[in-house]
Parts: structure tokens; sequence; C-alpha cells
């Protein structure tokens, strides 16, 4: 008997190093990856009610998710040699909802800033961007070029992101509430509530794709960024070291082309109007 309590002792204390390894271990051993986004960030991630181009079902419910985001994260899930699941989660609770384990992964086109860093860790990009910005194509800000050009413009961004805080850096704007999602965002555009948008390329590309009556404006003078505000990474739970380095040699292995190759089919599955 105290030959068995040893071999138990000894068994259960390798679990616990294991654990506190940081070793990505599927918690319900069903060899499940669940990955976290809005679906509602086009074209990096979007709602649809069929799986066409490669949809992916979210997780208790009858829609499905597409966009840059599913693609890569089918590439990751095939990698890691586990099943994806989407599960939709509004942008502001993507964080708590990797830190209480409800996701194993963000992948949401979330850039990996050093504020986001302080509570999750952050993969190598898997796409890079810059910052535009939405206007209405026969509104007064049409022909604008720099900053400065947007004075006196009513001008807003999405929640909780950078986009946001730049709007700082627009001297005499208007800076209006920041609104939930791009679905909203896009509404007040056209309503006229706002006359201008701060937003990353891809989603301004879509945007514009989408409605007809907008455009964007790729400014002579830009913003002042950091790289790592303009970068997509991977959001994983703080001291995954094993996941981060697992989906680091996986994203090694899709280029640059082949990032750019996947975003532009992203635009062109995107719905036409959200």
């Amino acid at each position: 008997m105290r030959r068995i309590s040893m071999m138990v002792m000894v068994i259960m204390s390798a679990l616990i190093i294991l654990a506190g390894c940081g070793t990505k271990i599927d918690a319900e051993g069903d060899g499940v990856f669940k990955v976290g986004m809005e679906a509602g960030y086009a074209p990096f991630n979007w709602t649809q009610s069929d799986d066409e181009s490669g949809a992916v079902k979210i997780e208790g419910t009858e829609e499905y998710a597409a966009g840059y985001d599913v693609e890569i994260a089918k590439k990751i899930a095939e990698g890691l040699g586990e099943e994806l699941v989407i599960v939709k989660v509004e942008w502001d609770g993507l964080v708590p909802a990797l830190k209480s384990g409800t996701i194993d992964a963000i992948i949401a086109g979330m850039s990996p800033t050093e504020k986001r860093k302080e509570s999750i860790d952050f993969t190598d990009n898997y796409y890079m961007s810059d910052l535009v910005i939405v206007v209405a194509k026969d509104g007064a800000y049409a022909d604008a070029q720099t900053l400065s050009d947007f004075g006196g413009a009513k001008v807003t961004a999405q929640l909780n992101t950078f986009h946001y805080d730049v709007i700082d850096q627009m001297e005499g704007v208007l800076k209006q509430t920041a609104m939930d999602n791009f679905s909203a965002i896009r509404v007040a555009l056209e309503s006229g509530v706002i006359d201008a948008y701060v937003t990353e390329r891809p989603e301004a590309v879509s945007a514009s794709a989408a409605n007809d009556k907008f455009t964007f404006i790729e400014l002579t003078d830009g913003f002042e960024t950091s790289p790592d505000d303009t970068a997509i990474a991977v959001g994983v739970k703080k001291g995954n070291e094993t996941l981060v380095e697992e989906i680091n040699a996986i994203l090694a292995g899709i280029s640059v082309e082949e990032q750019q190759s996947i975003m532009d089919q992203a635009i062109l599955n995107q719905p036409s109007a959200e």
C-alpha cells in the first residue's frame, strides 16, 4: 500500500508541474480549440447564415462566422491538430472570456498594444495594417488629405481601441462617444450623426465595398502610431508560453503574400451589407 501511495503522489506531482509550466492542455480533453471573435468586423470577421466560403458555425447558434480571422483560425487549429470552435463574443468581452478560460485564444483583428499585454500574451503578428478615415463620399470631408482638414468634424471609432485614442491627434475635431461595433458606426455615418470614423484599412475597404455612399481617406500626414498598434496578433492567456510557441510556428508558415491573398479573398467574400 505504501508503494502504491508513493506512485500516486509521484503521478500527481508530475501533473501539477505540467499544469504550472503553461503547457496548453485542453481542460475538457476533447481536442477543441475555442477561438473568440465578435464576428462583426468585416473583412476580419463577420456573421452569416450559412457555411458558404468556408464559414464555420458559431457555437450555440445557427449562424456562421467567416472572414480573414476565421481562415487564420482554421490554419492554426489544423496545425494544432484540434477541432476549431468559434465563440461569438462582444469586443469588450473578449479579454475577460480569455482570462476566464471560456475561450483558448482571441483571433479578432486585435492589436497587441502595451496596455493589452498587461492582461494577456500575444503571438507573432498575422497581419499588418494602417489607419485610415472613413467618410461619406458626398460629404464635407470627402476631399480631406491631412489630419488638419478635419477641423470641426464629428469623429468617432470603436470602443476600447487605439483607433479611438488617436482621434486626439486630430486638432479641432469634435470627438464623439465611442461605439460598441462597426454596424452602429456605419449607420451613424450614413445618417449624418458623425462625419467620419477612424479604422484600419481592411475594414475601410470593406465599408466602402458594402456601401457605395462611403469612401476612405488615406492621409498624407497620417497618425503617429507604434508598430504594435497597427499589427494584428493572436491573444493567448497570460503565461501559456507553449501555446504561443506552437501558434508562432504555424504562423511562420504563412507568408506575407499568402496573408494578403487571404485578405483579398475575404474582402471579396464579405456580405454586401451589414
